[in-house]
Protein backbone atom coordinates (compact mmCIF):
# COMPACT_ATOMS: atom_id res chain seq x y z
CA UNK A 1 0.00 0.00 0.00
CA UNK A 2 1.18 3.58 -0.56
CA UNK A 3 1.69 6.36 2.04
CA UNK A 4 -1.88 7.63 3.25
CA UNK A 5 -2.96 10.67 2.33
CA UNK A 6 -3.12 14.15 4.30
CA UNK A 7 -6.24 16.10 3.99
CA UNK A 8 -6.59 19.88 4.26
CA UNK A 9 -9.80 21.50 5.04
CA UNK A 10 -10.75 24.90 4.02
CA UNK A 11 -11.21 27.89 1.84
CA UNK A 12 -10.06 27.69 -2.14
CA UNK A 13 -10.82 30.39 -3.89
CA UNK A 14 -9.33 32.08 -7.41
CA UNK A 15 -6.90 34.63 -7.01
CA UNK A 16 -6.60 37.13 -9.71
CA UNK A 17 -2.58 38.18 -9.23
CA UNK A 18 -1.13 41.23 -10.60
CA UNK A 19 2.34 42.10 -10.33
CA UNK A 20 3.37 45.66 -10.05
CA UNK A 21 6.48 47.08 -9.84
CA UNK A 22 5.64 49.52 -6.73
CA UNK A 23 2.52 49.23 -4.72
CA UNK A 24 -0.29 52.23 -6.85
CA UNK A 25 -1.39 55.39 -5.26
CA UNK A 26 -4.93 55.63 -4.18
CA UNK A 27 -7.19 56.36 -7.81
CA UNK A 28 -4.16 56.04 -9.96
CA UNK A 29 -4.30 54.40 -13.20
CA UNK A 30 -0.89 51.89 -14.29
CA UNK A 31 -0.05 48.75 -15.70
CA UNK A 32 1.21 45.76 -14.26
CA UNK A 33 4.30 43.88 -15.16
CA UNK A 34 2.23 40.79 -15.09
CA UNK A 35 -1.17 39.25 -14.50
CA UNK A 36 -1.96 35.49 -13.85
CA UNK A 37 -4.68 33.38 -12.34
CA UNK A 38 -3.94 30.77 -9.50
CA UNK A 39 -6.07 28.71 -7.15
CA UNK A 40 -5.81 30.05 -4.15
CA UNK A 41 -7.25 29.59 -0.26
CA UNK A 42 -5.30 28.91 2.82
CA UNK A 43 -6.44 25.12 2.70
CA UNK A 44 -5.96 24.53 -0.84
CA UNK A 45 -2.57 26.25 -1.27
CA UNK A 46 -1.77 24.22 1.47
CA UNK A 47 -2.58 21.03 -0.52
CA UNK A 48 -0.37 22.40 -3.69
CA UNK A 49 3.06 22.93 -1.55
CA UNK A 50 1.94 19.09 0.18
CA UNK A 51 1.46 17.76 -3.48
CA UNK A 52 4.84 19.68 -4.96
CA UNK A 53 6.81 18.32 -1.91
CA UNK A 54 5.64 14.32 -2.85
CA UNK A 55 3.24 13.85 -0.51
CA UNK A 56 -0.83 12.17 -1.60
CA UNK A 57 -3.01 15.37 -0.75
CA UNK A 58 -6.76 15.51 -0.63
CA UNK A 59 -9.06 19.00 -0.30
CA UNK A 60 -12.26 19.65 1.69
CA UNK A 61 -13.81 22.74 1.22
CA UNK A 62 -17.06 23.94 -0.93
CA UNK A 63 -17.69 25.37 -4.42
CA UNK A 64 -20.22 26.84 -6.74
CA UNK A 65 -20.59 25.66 -10.23
CA UNK A 66 -19.08 28.10 -12.68
CA UNK A 67 -16.07 29.63 -14.46
CA UNK A 68 -13.93 30.29 -11.64
CA UNK A 69 -14.83 26.51 -9.71
CA UNK A 70 -14.18 25.24 -13.87
CA UNK A 71 -10.35 26.29 -13.40
CA UNK A 72 -9.95 25.67 -9.58
CA UNK A 73 -10.94 22.31 -10.58
CA UNK A 74 -8.89 22.04 -13.60
CA UNK A 75 -5.59 23.57 -11.42
CA UNK A 76 -6.32 20.56 -8.61
CA UNK A 77 -6.08 18.32 -11.22
CA UNK A 78 -3.11 19.80 -12.38
CA UNK A 79 -1.50 19.21 -9.37
CA UNK A 80 -2.96 15.67 -8.20
CA UNK A 81 -4.99 16.69 -5.56
CA UNK A 82 -7.59 14.57 -5.03
CA UNK A 83 -11.16 16.39 -4.28
CA UNK A 84 -13.49 13.69 -3.59
CA UNK A 85 -14.64 15.40 -0.67
CA UNK A 86 -15.17 18.90 -2.23
CA UNK A 87 -18.60 19.92 -1.36
CA UNK A 88 -20.64 21.76 -4.29
CA UNK A 89 -23.17 24.15 -2.59
CA UNK A 90 -26.37 25.56 -4.75
CA UNK A 91 -26.24 29.08 -3.14
CA UNK A 92 -23.30 31.59 -2.97
CA UNK A 93 -20.62 31.83 -5.37
CA UNK A 94 -17.14 30.34 -5.50
CA UNK A 95 -14.79 33.53 -3.27
CA UNK A 96 -12.53 35.80 -5.33
CA UNK A 97 -9.72 37.09 -4.07
CA UNK A 98 -7.39 40.51 -5.93
CA UNK A 99 -3.88 40.44 -4.90
CA UNK A 100 -1.30 43.10 -5.79
CA UNK A 101 2.09 41.84 -5.07
CA UNK A 102 5.20 44.34 -4.92
CA UNK A 103 7.87 42.56 -7.36
CA UNK A 104 10.47 45.43 -5.42
CA UNK A 105 9.35 43.91 -2.23
CA UNK A 106 7.82 40.69 -2.26
CA UNK A 107 4.76 42.09 -0.52
CA UNK A 108 1.35 41.11 -1.04
CA UNK A 109 -1.55 43.37 -0.28
CA UNK A 110 -4.82 41.00 -0.67
CA UNK A 111 -8.89 41.94 -1.36
CA UNK A 112 -11.29 39.04 -0.78
CA UNK A 113 -14.41 38.87 -1.75
CA UNK A 114 -15.43 36.10 0.82
CA UNK A 115 -19.02 35.61 -0.61
CA UNK A 116 -22.11 33.73 0.67
CA UNK A 117 -21.00 30.48 -0.09
CA UNK A 118 -21.18 27.95 2.83
CA UNK A 119 -18.56 26.53 4.91
CA UNK A 120 -18.49 22.49 4.70
CA UNK A 121 -20.08 21.23 8.34
CA UNK A 122 -20.01 18.31 10.64
CA UNK A 123 -22.42 16.41 8.58
CA UNK A 124 -20.33 17.03 5.43
CA UNK A 125 -17.48 15.46 7.14
CA UNK A 126 -19.23 12.25 8.32
CA UNK A 127 -18.91 11.16 4.71
CA UNK A 128 -15.13 10.78 5.33
CA UNK A 129 -13.33 7.62 5.71
CA UNK A 130 -10.95 8.39 8.31
CA UNK A 131 -9.01 5.02 7.25
CA UNK A 132 -7.46 6.91 4.32
CA UNK A 133 -5.83 10.07 5.89
CA UNK A 134 -2.98 10.18 7.75
CA UNK A 135 -3.22 13.38 9.16
CA UNK A 136 -5.66 16.24 8.84
CA UNK A 137 -5.71 19.95 8.75
CA UNK A 138 -8.05 22.40 9.49
CA UNK A 139 -7.72 26.41 8.28
CA UNK A 140 -9.92 27.89 11.25
CA UNK A 141 -13.14 29.17 9.83
CA UNK A 142 -16.81 28.13 10.52
CA UNK A 143 -15.26 26.67 13.89
CA UNK A 144 -18.05 25.27 15.53
CA UNK A 145 -18.65 22.91 13.04
CA UNK A 146 -15.08 21.92 12.73
CA UNK A 147 -14.90 21.27 16.95
CA UNK A 148 -17.15 18.67 15.77
CA UNK A 149 -15.03 16.98 13.11
CA UNK A 150 -12.27 17.12 15.49
CA UNK A 151 -14.19 15.63 18.11
CA UNK A 152 -14.85 12.87 15.59
CA UNK A 153 -11.37 12.32 14.61
CA UNK A 154 -10.22 12.09 18.57
CA UNK A 155 -13.06 9.73 18.99
CA UNK A 156 -12.18 7.58 16.03
CA UNK A 157 -8.65 7.61 17.18
CA UNK A 158 -9.76 5.83 20.95
CA UNK A 159 -10.88 3.25 19.36
CA UNK A 160 -7.54 2.11 16.95
CA UNK A 161 -4.36 1.23 17.90
CA UNK A 162 -1.52 3.94 17.29
CA UNK A 163 -0.92 3.68 14.39
CA UNK A 164 -3.83 3.61 12.94
CA UNK A 165 -4.46 7.20 14.31
CA UNK A 166 -5.15 10.40 12.33
CA UNK A 167 -2.98 13.83 13.22
CA UNK A 168 -4.43 16.29 13.41
CA UNK A 169 -3.59 20.01 12.92
CA UNK A 170 -5.35 23.86 13.04
CA UNK A 171 -4.34 26.74 11.72
CA UNK A 172 -5.41 29.96 13.87
CA UNK A 173 -4.93 32.53 11.44
CA UNK A 174 -7.52 35.24 11.57
CA UNK A 175 -7.80 37.54 15.10
CA UNK A 176 -11.59 36.59 15.42
CA UNK A 177 -12.55 35.21 18.97
CA UNK A 178 -14.81 32.29 17.54
CA UNK A 179 -11.51 30.85 16.27
CA UNK A 180 -10.27 30.40 19.54
CA UNK A 181 -11.85 27.47 20.77
CA UNK A 182 -9.75 25.40 17.92
CA UNK A 183 -6.62 25.76 20.22
CA UNK A 184 -7.86 23.40 22.49
CA UNK A 185 -8.06 20.79 19.59
CA UNK A 186 -5.81 19.25 17.25
CA UNK A 187 -2.29 17.20 18.03
CA UNK A 188 -0.80 20.75 16.45
CA UNK A 189 -1.88 24.24 16.48
CA UNK A 190 -0.24 27.18 14.22
CA UNK A 191 -1.03 30.80 15.65
CA UNK A 192 -0.77 33.27 13.14
CA UNK A 193 1.33 36.62 13.98
CA UNK A 194 -1.83 38.61 13.33
CA UNK A 195 -3.66 36.51 16.11
CA UNK A 196 -0.71 36.76 18.29
CA UNK A 197 -0.16 40.31 18.63
CA UNK A 198 -4.22 40.87 18.54
CA UNK A 199 -3.92 38.82 21.70
CA UNK A 200 -0.78 40.90 22.90
CA UNK A 201 2.16 38.94 22.25
CA UNK A 202 5.13 40.67 20.35
CA UNK A 203 6.95 37.65 19.32
CA UNK A 204 6.61 34.22 18.37
CA UNK A 205 8.24 33.28 21.75
CA UNK A 206 6.16 34.90 23.70
CA UNK A 207 3.14 34.14 21.85
CA UNK A 208 4.38 30.46 22.28
CA UNK A 209 5.34 30.47 25.46
CA UNK A 210 1.84 32.72 26.73
CA UNK A 211 -0.27 30.41 24.46
CA UNK A 212 0.96 27.06 25.65
CA UNK A 213 -1.87 26.87 27.96
CA UNK A 214 -4.38 26.96 25.85
CA UNK A 215 -3.69 23.80 23.76
CA UNK A 216 -4.41 20.50 24.80
CA UNK A 217 -2.12 17.83 26.95
CA UNK A 218 0.53 16.60 24.46
CA UNK A 219 0.00 19.07 21.43
CA UNK A 220 2.21 21.40 20.15
CA UNK A 221 1.80 24.87 19.23
CA UNK A 222 3.80 27.26 16.35
CA UNK A 223 4.15 30.36 15.66
CA UNK A 224 5.82 31.50 12.50
CA UNK A 225 6.91 35.15 12.34
CA UNK A 226 7.75 36.22 9.09
CA UNK A 227 11.50 37.21 8.60
CA UNK A 228 12.41 36.49 12.29
CA UNK A 229 11.54 33.06 11.81
CA UNK A 230 9.60 30.78 13.61
CA UNK A 231 9.12 29.28 17.40
CA UNK A 232 6.94 25.92 18.58
CA UNK A 233 7.01 24.51 22.02
CA UNK A 234 6.10 20.38 22.02
CA UNK A 235 4.53 18.07 24.95
CA UNK A 236 8.14 18.26 26.62
CA UNK A 237 7.30 22.55 26.99
CA UNK A 238 11.17 23.14 25.17
CA UNK A 239 10.52 26.25 23.29
CA UNK A 240 12.31 25.66 19.96
CA UNK A 241 13.55 28.36 16.94
CA UNK A 242 14.19 28.56 13.42
CA UNK A 243 15.76 31.04 11.48
CA UNK A 244 13.69 32.39 8.56
CA UNK A 245 15.90 31.08 5.45
CA UNK A 246 16.11 34.23 2.99
CA UNK A 247 15.69 33.85 -0.44
CA UNK A 248 18.46 35.93 -2.90
CA UNK A 249 15.70 38.18 -3.29
CA UNK A 250 11.90 38.48 -2.16
CA UNK A 251 9.98 38.83 -5.03
CA UNK A 252 6.21 36.94 -4.26
CA UNK A 253 5.31 36.65 -0.27
CA UNK A 254 1.42 35.20 -1.16
CA UNK A 255 1.04 31.76 0.03
CA UNK A 256 4.85 31.81 2.60
CA UNK A 257 2.31 30.90 5.82
CA UNK A 258 0.46 28.20 3.85
CA UNK A 259 3.70 26.54 2.42
CA UNK A 260 5.37 27.21 5.56
CA UNK A 261 2.55 24.71 7.21
CA UNK A 262 2.54 22.22 4.37
CA UNK A 263 6.45 21.89 4.78
CA UNK A 264 6.02 21.37 8.62
CA UNK A 265 3.06 19.16 8.66
CA UNK A 266 4.69 17.00 6.03
CA UNK A 267 8.05 16.62 7.99
CA UNK A 268 6.07 15.97 11.05
CA UNK A 269 3.81 13.01 9.21
CA UNK A 270 7.01 10.96 8.25
CA UNK A 271 8.38 11.30 11.62
CA UNK A 272 11.04 13.61 12.17
CA UNK A 273 11.33 15.87 15.27
CA UNK A 274 9.41 19.14 16.03
CA UNK A 275 12.83 21.03 15.90
CA UNK A 276 13.62 19.86 12.03
CA UNK A 277 10.50 20.12 10.84
CA UNK A 278 10.60 23.81 11.98
CA UNK A 279 13.71 24.25 10.22
CA UNK A 280 12.42 22.25 6.94
CA UNK A 281 9.01 24.99 7.46
CA UNK A 282 11.41 27.96 7.43
CA UNK A 283 13.67 26.69 4.42
CA UNK A 284 10.72 25.65 2.10
CA UNK A 285 8.70 28.93 2.87
CA UNK A 286 12.13 30.82 2.19
CA UNK A 287 12.33 29.25 -1.10
CA UNK A 288 8.77 30.19 -2.01
CA UNK A 289 8.99 34.05 -1.32
CA UNK A 290 12.00 33.87 -4.15
CA UNK A 291 9.24 32.33 -7.24
CA UNK A 292 6.23 33.96 -8.25
CA UNK A 293 3.66 30.93 -7.33
CA UNK A 294 4.80 27.21 -5.90
CA UNK A 295 6.70 25.65 -9.08
CA UNK A 296 9.91 26.75 -8.21
CA UNK A 297 9.86 25.32 -4.63
CA UNK A 298 11.23 22.09 -5.49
Amino acid sequence: MGEKRILCVGLVCLDIISVVERYPAEDSDTRCLSQRWQRGGNASNTCTVLALLGAPAAFMGSLAPGHAADFILSDFQRRSVDVTHLVWQSRGETPCACCLVNCRTGSRTVTLHDTNLPDVTAADFERVDLSQYKWIHWEGRNASEQVKMLQRVEAHNRGVPAVERVATSVEVEKPRPELYQLFSHGDVVFVSKDVARELGFPSAAEAVRGLFKRVRPGATLICAWGEAGADAMGPDEELLHADAVAPERVVDTLGAGDTFNAAVILALSRGRPLAAALNYGCQVAGRKCGVHGYDGIV
